[in-house]
């Protein structure tokens, strides 16, 4: 069994066949995909694609730091309210980026506190992107220092003092496609954590492991992430499933379902 922790299955780019996006995860033995939120646009059609196969689909609620502008507080509103109204696995996806534009940084700051700080105070892990701020983020948590928060680190990217430091926090790294490119150099940094430290994620629509890299990603390819990470564990794809699995079942654990009730609808 596979878990996509990190997929955007609610996107526009899955509209015209998500149902068989889906079943093809299915036949590569993907039984959970996680979907983390991104801005008050893209809570209707996360919340659609859940109702459709809510076995197999389950939603997080946050706002993406690409997504805050000065208007800010007013989306944080709606967010809360949100989180507020029903239950969610997990706060994301919420962070800073620092690669595409750096107008707002106190404000993806500010954001990233007063979400980390709902949740911890739920008792849900939170799920980080860390573009070009892996550092940061660290400053920022370690001076919070919230007795048991916990979560992932999307997308890990970073070098392996700062991987060891996220497990030192008590976080996971999340792997997707970037293990599988050439000069990816994670091949070079993982070697260092243990497989017990790791989640296995997609991030699709994006990027896509090889050997599709440059098109469309979907939860289908985690196998060729978990490939890769066989490779540099040297063990088998089936201990690669089963250990990450576990990792992201001691995760966001509380609000999946038992296995026997893991068939779709």
């Amino acid at each position: 069994m596979f878990i996509d922790t990190h997929a955007h299955i609610y996107l526009p780019q899955f509209d015209d066949d998500r149902d068989e996006t889906l079943n093809r995860a299915r036949k590569a033995g993907v039984e959970k995909i996680l979907m983390p939120n991104i801005d008050l646009t893209s809570v209707e059609s996360l919340h659609r694609v859940e109702q459709r196969y809510p076995a197999m689909c389950h939603s997080m609620m946050g706002l993406h730091p690409c997504s805050v502008d000065k208007h800010f507080a007013e989306h944080l509103d709606g967010i809360l309210a949100h989180l507020d109204s029903r239950d969610y696995i997990a706060v994301g996806e919420i962070g800073l980026d620092l690669y595409w534009d750096k107008t707002y940084l106190e404000e993806q700051i500010e954001a990233f506190k007063l979400q980390t700080q709902w949740a911890h105070k739920r008792g849900l892990p939170i799920v980080i992107h860390s573009r070009e701020s892996t550092k940061e983020l660290l400053q920022i948590l370690e001076g919070l220092a919230l007795p048991g928060l916990r979560g992932v680190f999307h997308c890990f990217s970073g070098n392996a003092d700062e991987g060891k430091r996220i497990v030192d926090l008590g976080f996971f790294l999340g792997i997707g496609g970037v293990v599988t490119f050439k000069n990816g150099g994670l091949d070079q940094v993982l070697p260092e954590i243990s497989l017990e430290h790791l989640i296995l994620e997609t991030d699709a629509p994006y990027l896509a492991p090889h050997p599709y890299r440059g098109k469309r990603n979907e939860s289908a390819y985690i196998p060729l992430i978990a490939e890769k990470l066989s490779a540099i564990y040297d063990g088998s794809i089936e201990l690669i499933a089963e250990q990450t699995s576990k990792n992201a079942q001691t995760l966001f654990g509380p609000l999946m379902p038992p296995k026997d009730t893991n068939t779709a609808s």
